[in-house]
């Protein structure tokens, strides 16, 4: 039976302890080296970048993939914190803010790329705050700090990074892709004292809408489809469980 994986406050896990718990067994041991790692367009970098790339697995046992390519995506800034702002309605109930934002990789998609229908919307999701994290804030102090700012730059609701609590552990949103972790966060805001969000500068937080709905309503609209993004349901379905 292996050791379920201890979780630090800011809900990172904790170097060098086995993964996993009494359900699932170890994982294999497999491991990628880098035989040949290339930019495109001559190397030019900019704030998302495609390595292209030759690997090759060494899978547990010793034995070795012939060579094959893959391409990865990554940027300077990897990570990014997810924060839910809440506070306890009029009658009692959770309520959380949610906020608008325009994705242009969703707004692109090709219309015969889809299996089923696309909204009317496509492009414009409804999310909780969320932000990159900067190369100073690596550490779990620094999360906190992170979150804090982008709650603020995102919302206008303040709160002191030692008011932000853990929403469990950080995930991989799209591991096939991009090693970019999630970490997920909480805070409970007094809703009457929120300014104007200042935002970030960028033309893609311009223009955004924040609303307040329960958390059971929040999380009806993702069993609806109405809110579409994953980091969102994740956090908002933690929170719940809390």
């Amino acid at each position: 039976m292996t050791t379920p994986t201890s979780v630090d406050p800011a809900g990172v896990p904790e170097a060098g302890l086995p993964e996993g718990g009494s359900v699932l067994p170890p994982l294999p041991r497999h491991t990628i080296e880098v035989v040949e790692d290339r930019l495109p367009h001559d190397g030019e970098r900019g704030f998302m970048n495609l390595r292209r790339l030759k690997l090759v697995a060494t899978f547990e046992g010793g034995q070795r993939s012939e060579p094959f390519p893959y391409d990865a995506a990554d940027r300077s800034r990897l990570d990014a914190v997810v924060i839910v702002p809440h506070f306890r309605g009029a009658a009692g109930e959770r309520r959380v803010l949610l906020r608008s934002a325009l994705r242009p990789p969703v707004a692109l998609r090709p219309a015969n790329a889809c299996p089923i229908p696309e909204p009317a919307w496509l492009g414009n999701m409804w999310e909780v705050p969320a932000g990159l994290v900067e190369e100073d804030e690596r550490t779990a102090d620094g999360l906190r700090a992170c979150a804090a700012r982008e709650l603020f730059e995102e919302t206008g609701a303040k709160a002191e990074p030692s008011a932000i609590g853990s929403l469990g552990p950080p995930t991989f949103p799209s591991a096939g892709v991009i090693g970019e972790r999630h970490f997920y966060f909480h805070v409970e805001i007094d809703p009457t004292r929120r300014e104007s969000p200042p935002e970030d500068g960028s033309a893609l937080e311009r223009g955004a809408i924040i609303v307040d709905v329960s958390l059971t309503e929040a999380l009806d609209l993702c069993r609806k489809g109405v809110i579409e993004d994953a980091k969102t349901e994740i956090a908002l379905r933690r929170l719940a469980e809390i």
